[in-house]
């Protein structure tokens, strides 16, 4: 990994200096557009609007427009904000982590010791993790003053970038003011569909499916070009829902109940038939005791 910042925590008078790193990467297939006719590259120009030229990024700046009127702001004008300026994640205040909505959550980076010594570093990171506590901070990162939470994952610092409370907008829906009435039947059906599927979190379970089809698509493009066969490629044809919207709530609750059970009960037989020779084995014993 690459440190994408430098700088330091600072903890009351005490000085952590860090090291900034993205802690998530993008796993999507790169693609680019191409001219559907022929093949060729789709490609964006930066034109200017007024001398027709095509501008390199070094000569662009950026502008506020307002009733008419155009402020131009350079590079060396946003750099000359303090905040800008500052390499410092300032810890303001100590807060129990659930009282941190998820909707606040942002991009995660984390944090590597940029010292001789990672005493300071660890003392923050073993203080965070006795007092069940993340920390509230504010740094500047890529022209933006930002809002963060500092907590710990595993044996690092994390920083999590926040959303500011004006930026989380409303959920005001008429819809969901309406009188709805819900059946004690339809409330426990509905909790033993919960509990059918209940299991810790194992995030390594999951795959990309859209991803890992759009490999086998490029593979199998490269392989045999156009003349591709779906059922070949993906072992099976194109699925189908099953369709239309369920009305009856409580049949569509019964049929996923239902669904549920029975595949844990084909999973339960599966298991069983694995050592099915020794249950039979040992099960024939006691029928002879029994007799005799």
């Amino acid at each position: 990994m690459r440190a994408i910042w430098k700088g330091s925590i600072a903890f009351g008078l005490v000085n952590v200096p860090v090291k900034l790193y993205s802690a998530t990467e993008d796993h999507d297939v790169s693609l680019h557009q191409v001219h559907n006719k022929d093949g060729g590259r789709i490609r964006y120009q930066r034109k200017c609007e007024i001398c027709g030229s095509v501008v390199d990024y070094e000569d662009i700046d950026k502008a506020y427009e307002e009733e008419g009127r155009t402020v131009v702001l350079s590079a060396a004008d946003l750099k000359s904000l303090p905040a800008e300026s500052s390499r410092e994640i300032e810890v303001v205040e100590f807060v129990p982590a659930e009282q941190l909505d998820p909707i606040m959550y942002e991009r995660p980076y984390y944090l590597e010791p940029d010292s001789k010594s990672p005493k300071a570093y660890m003392l923050l990171l073993r203080t965070l993790q006795d007092t069940e506590r993340v920390a509230i901070v504010q740094y500047a990162l890529r022209q933006k003053t930002r809002l963060g939470a500092l907590r710990v994952r595993g044996d690092v610092l994390m920083l999590q970038s926040l959303l500011w409370d004006d930026e989380v907008r409303e959920a005001n829906f008429p819809s969901l003011e309406t009188d709805v009435k819900i059946s004690d039947k339809e409330l426990e059906m509905s909790s033993a569909l919960v509990d059918s599927m209940a299991r810790d979190f194992e995030p390594e379970q999951y795959t990309d499916n859209y991803q890992v089809q759009l490999r086998q698509l490029i593979a199998a493009k490269l392989e045999k070009g156009d003349s591709i066969d779906t059922e070949e490629t993906f072992g099976v044809a194109a699925s189908e829902g099953e369709g239309g919207e369920v009305i009856d709530l409580m049949e569509a609750l019964k049929r996923s109940l239902d669904k549920k059970r029975g595949k844990a009960s084909a999973g339960s037989a599966a298991e069983g038939s694995d050592d099915g020779a020794t249950a039979k084995a040992a099960s024939k014993p006691r029928a002879r005791v029994k007799k005799a």
